[in-house]
């Protein structure tokens, strides 16, 4: 009779989740952040986690932890700025990651979206025609991998020694991103935030026990893809999250997005898994705290 009581009062409870993936020290929220931080509140999202792209962006993220009870922070270097890095960002990294309010470290991995050779540089000044432009934007190329690859590095060999878990950025780069971790998933799991791949690279990612992450494409008309791959990851292997301020769901697509909107990623959660908003409150919140342990 407790146990009834207890499922029904719970079940009279509104959900919560928490947005694993947010960027509140970007400018787009400087003029409003304790608003936006109080309507996260109202719409039942209690953890906020801000993820550092550089170490200036990290320092951020640990300050807004510190100011608001409910912020967490993940420090690290996108790999997209990975030039600007400096040749070993392992001390900086580990003097970030002692701060009690950081949970993990990225966000870090491969990204090969946007190479040197898609945008050339206007300062090699070689005819965009020539054999030899071609050979130094392949160089370039080479030169962008291997800078993105040894940071990436950097990041998992600190999270194995600390004990923390990795937030991997992955776009274009899915096997030499799965390559570099598979020697350390056994000491560190990542977490493939805004997962927008197939149900087969879902398998392969939490075959090396790390998880995947959603956020609002998966309420996108053309997200067909990844709402068949949220149907086919098991309840405890994902987490939810915004990636804000970009990649608003539906019905907001296309303005700015904030960690409130995690409301409406997990009513479509729910609907793809065929569960209850309580029931993936449970899961997606357990498996939050389970990766960052911190948390």
């Amino acid at each position: 009779m407790h146990t009834a009581m207890t499922q029904a009062e719970e079940s009279d409870k509104p959900p919560t989740f928490y947005d694993t993936h947010a960027h509140l020290d970007y400018p787009e929220f400087a003029p409003e952040l304790p608003e936006v931080i109080a309507r996260a509140e109202v719409a039942g999202i209690a953890k906020i986690i801000s993820i550092g792209t550089d170490l200036e962006s990290s320092r951020r993220a640990i300050k807004l932890a510190e100011q608001f009870p409910n912020v967490f922070a993940v420090v690290g270097w996108h790999p997209s700025n990975a030039m600007e890095a400096p040749a070993d960002f392992r001390p900086a990294l580990r003097e970030l990651a002692r701060q009690p309010k950081v949970v993990g470290l990225g966000e870090t991995g491969l990204d090969y979206h946007r190479l040197p050779s898609a945008s050339p540089n206007p300062k090699l000044k070689i005819p965009q025609t020539s054999l030899a432009s071609d050979t130094r934007l392949q160089d370039e190329d080479e030169r962008y991998k291997q800078k993105q690859a040894e940071l990436f590095r950097q990041h998992l060999e600190v999270a194995a020694e600390l004990r923390l878990n990795c937030v991997i950025h992955q776009r274009d780069s899915l096997e030499d991103t799965l390559a570099q971790l598979r020697p350390f998933a056994n000491q560190v799991r990542g977490a493939f935030h805004c997962f927008a791949n197939d149900v087969a690279t879902m398998q392969e990612i939490v075959a090396l026990g790390s998880l995947v992450s959603f956020t609002g494409i998966l309420t996108f008309k053309n997200g067909q893809i990844i709402r068949d791959a949220l149907a086919a990851t098991p309840l405890d292997q994902f987490m939810l999250e915004t990636d804000c301020p970009y990649l608003a769901p539906a019905p907001y697509r296309g303005k700015r997005c904030e960690p409130a909107y995690v409301k409406e990623i997990s009513e479509v959660a729910a609907q793809v898994k065929g569960c209850s908003l309580q029931q993936l409150s449970r899961a997606t919140c357990a498996t939050a705290e389970k990766f960052f342990q911190r948390l």
